[in-house]
């Protein structure tokens, strides 16, 4: 499967710091400066106009929901009464499945288990924990010795696939949306009319009325799979490259929705993000300006193992919040979107003064 490569210059994006985002909640109490690498320009601005407002506000609070990494595998029955049989087992063998997930590494353990069949094709979704890792591999190995461990122990089941698509993994899906896939994050603000006005220049009931108008009925418009948002990706994008994720879970990743009501007058808004999928050790964290960003941010504390991983799709999900909300204000103020991206990105290609 390996295949030789060749050393290439190293690639470099353009990396700012914006903030602080003032974090809240149980879980994370903390300002923080965060890291967005881009060549999109306009992003650094427009995401700290919504950290300057949050913070102003009192701050973003957040909740982590659920925290899970998911591997389906596809297993073959003799028949499809016999795939039934399985399914319907599936239920009553969780204590064995979960020895042997716990086997397969010191941070997994099983946490669910969702079974579809077609026909007598059995597609089989394990859930597992994963610790502070983004957990791809983990959940792999972990649904491999599960798969072995079903094939020895029902006979005339085969194997036909280590992954299934209904994890599923870097593509837009129903399940992750339903199920989750990696961290579960809730993002909230209340932002007074008066900082609206002045900071976003808009009213609370300008952003609702947009938001309805665009993230939700434009979406169902469009077929999105439980989406209804700007531009999640762009924020996600820019945080995953900084910190060293895998940049194409930004695919699941986006899958989210915004919700913003008026309330007594002010703005009530939230960003939910079920599939935010990030880790703060393994592949690409080891890199210098990896480790130096994640470490500015509080995420690799050795006194808290497990914790780190959450704490940054904590951060991650708030600095969606920021820049999905000054997208959505900028929005409901005719000509201001192309009038900002047309002066920021040509300032950015001119080139220096010699």
């Amino acid at each position: 499967m390996a295949e030789e490569t060749s050393q290439t210059p190293p690639t470099t994006v353009p990396t700012r710091l914006i903030g602080p985002v003032a974090i809240r909640g149980s879980f994370m109490h903390a300002d923080v400066m965060v890291p967005m690498a881009t060549y999109e320009t306009p992003l650094w601005p427009s995401t700290a106009r919504g950290a300057r407002v949050t913070s102003r506000a009192g701050g973003i609070l957040a909740a982590v929901v659920n925290d899970r990494m998911t591997r389906s595998i596809l297993v073959q029955a003799t028949d499809a009464d016999r795939a039934a049989t399985i399914v319907a087992a599936l239920t009553t063998m969780r204590a064995p499945l979960e020895d042997v997930v716990a086997k397969t590494s010191r941070f997994a353990r099983l946490i669910d288990v969702v079974a579809e069949q077609v026909g007598n094709l059995l597609y089989i979704r394990f859930a597992v924990t994963t610790g502070d890792a983004s957990g791809h591999n983990m959940a792999t190995l972990a649904a491999e010795a599960a798969m072995n461990w079903l094939i020895s122990t029902y006979p005339g089941l085969t194997y036909i696939s280590l992954s299934a698509n209904y994890c599923s993994d870097k593509k837009v899906s129903a399940v992750n949306g339903i199920l989750g896939r990696g961290k579960h994050i809730v993002a909230e603000t209340v932002i007074p009319e008066k900082l609206c006005r002045r900071y976003l220049k808009a009213t609370p009931r300008e952003i609702t009325d947009i938001n309805i108008k665009k993230n939700l009925v434009g979406s169902v418009l469009a077929g999105g799979v439980r989406t209804a948002n700007a531009h999640f990706a762009n924020m996600l994008l820019a945080v995953y490259l900084a910190t060293g994720q895998d940049a194409a879970n930004i695919i699941e990743g986006s899958q989210g929705i915004v919700f913003a009501e008026v309330k007594q007058g002010d703005l009530y808004f939230s960003v939910t993000l079920p599939n935010i999928i990030v880790g703060t050790v393994g592949n690409g964290k080891d890199l210098a300006f990896a480790r130096e960003n994640l470490e500015a941010m509080g995420c690799l504390d050795d006194r808290e193992p497990g914790l780190n991983a959450r704490r940054l799709a904590v951060i991650v999900g708030c600095t969606v919040l920021c820049g999905e909300l000054s997208l959505i204000a900028a929005l409901t103020n005719p000509g201001e979107l192309m009038r900002t991206h047309g002066k920021l990105e040509r300032a950015a290609s001119r080139p220096p003064r010699q």
